[in-house]
């Protein structure tokens, strides 16, 4: 395969033979959504099989690791960047003196609300390293019914608590090894201290979904029944209104809380031809609303009142080989084929791996991680 700095967009044999023309704007907000809810409810076997429980980028922070790290790896280094920005770690938690067996009456410290939580592994890996009670959302039933199966599956294999094993058992699925053992929650207690549970939802109602909930309800002035933490991971730039998103994540924080992000992003400043060129194939091919810059989240955050805790830090360069290795993986048949029979937005997806190469290429696709605290 071309390396990226030489031929990023190279075609295959299977891409020329499924070419088809990108950039096409989409049609209205709702049936976007509805094509990322039929798209991820269609592909996420496939998500799993070729990219493992972490549904995001890989990190490769230095030249060794860029040599060494294979993508599971890379994929557990972003989360840890994210846990260092953030200011996050272990020891922030304070876990329940009796142990993990007690963890169903008496829940972690954490709260966190994992927004497109995807196959759940960001989720499993957050509860069981801080122990905490992790909540994600999917606008994909799909993901919710394997999120969960997943996380049934690493309670009953991986007791230790390990992270590797924890991955490893994720990554073994099979439908015949499911433990009912859920909380009244509906929390799947995991080793470490830290539970999961996963609810179908569209992101831009968790602020009425939550609110009325105990999860995130308190008296006036009391707000140490809402989440500690809001994480998202390359979901919001899926999200038509993501100023409502900002507002959304402000009211559901406590005091103090903490919203963590990775995304994606068009540079700023670029001309119209690089635009054309690099980001509209991106945004059809991806089903993404038009792309913001990184300083246009910075400001929807204040905006929404919350502080910048940790400025947009562009990791670009050390995600891009992320294309590099789907490209590489897509080159099946059978997986063209399927993309094929789903109609225009199955190839488009596929061609678009092209795109983000190319974009990665040439600086006007950006990759950034940030976070903002709640006064």
């Amino acid at each position: 395969m071309p390396a990226s700095s030489s031929l990023p967009d190279a075609p295959t044999e299977l891409s020329k033979k499924y070419e088809t023309s990108l950039g096409i704007a989409h049609t209205t907000m709702q049936a976007l959504k509805d094509r990322i809810r039929l798209h991820y409810d269609l592909a996420s076997d496939y998500y799993l099989n070729l990219w493992g429980e972490h549904i995001h980028h890989g990190y490769w922070p230095t030249p060794e690791s860029k040599n060494t790290d294979s993508k599971e790896t890379a994929q557990v280094n972003l989360i840890k960047l994210l846990l260092d920005i953030s200011q996050l770690s272990p020891s922030d938690n304070h876990p329940n003196p009796n142990g993990g067996e007690t963890m169903k009456t008496s829940p972690p410290s954490l709260r966190i609300l994992d927004v497109g939580c995807g196959l759940g592994g960001t989720s499993r890996y957050l509860a069981s390293t801080l122990g905490a009670a992790v909540t994600g959302i999917t606008i994909s039933g799909k993901q919710v019914q394997m999120a969960t199966r997943l996380s049934k599956k690493v309670a009953a294999a991986a007791p230790t608590g390990n992270v590797a094993d924890i991955s490893a058992a994720a990554a073994d699925d099979d439908d015949d090894n499911d433990n009912d053992d859920d909380d009244d929650d509906g929390f799947i207690p995991l080793a470490g201290g830290g539970k999961v549970r996963f609810l179908e939802l569209d992101a831009e109602k968790m602020g009425e979904h939550f609110s009325g909930s105990s999860q995130a309800s308190g008296s006036d002035g009391d707000d140490s029944r809402k989440f500690d933490i809001v994480w998202i991971t390359e979901a919001l730039s899926h999200f038509p209104d993501k100023g409502l998103f900002f507002r959304n994540a402000q009211s559901l924080l406590r005091k103090g809380g903490k919203l963590v992000l990775a995304d994606w992003f068009k540079a700023e400043g670029l001309e119209k031809e690089l635009l054309e060129k690099d980001i509209k194939p991106i945004e059809d091919g991806m089903l993404l609303p038009p792309l913001c810059t990184q300083q246009q989240y910075v400001e929807l955050g204040t905006d929404a009142g919350l502080e910048v805790l940790s400025p947009p830090k562009d990791i670009s360069q050390d995600v891009s080989k992320t294309w590099e290795i789907s490209w590489s993986l897509v080159q099946n048949p059978s997986l063209w084929a399927f993309a094929f029979s789903q109609g225009r937005d199955g190839i488009a997806f596929l061609q678009a791996f092209r795109a983000m190469r190319r974009g990665y290429a040439n600086g006007s696709f950006r990759y950034a991680v940030m976070a903002f605290k709640k006064p």
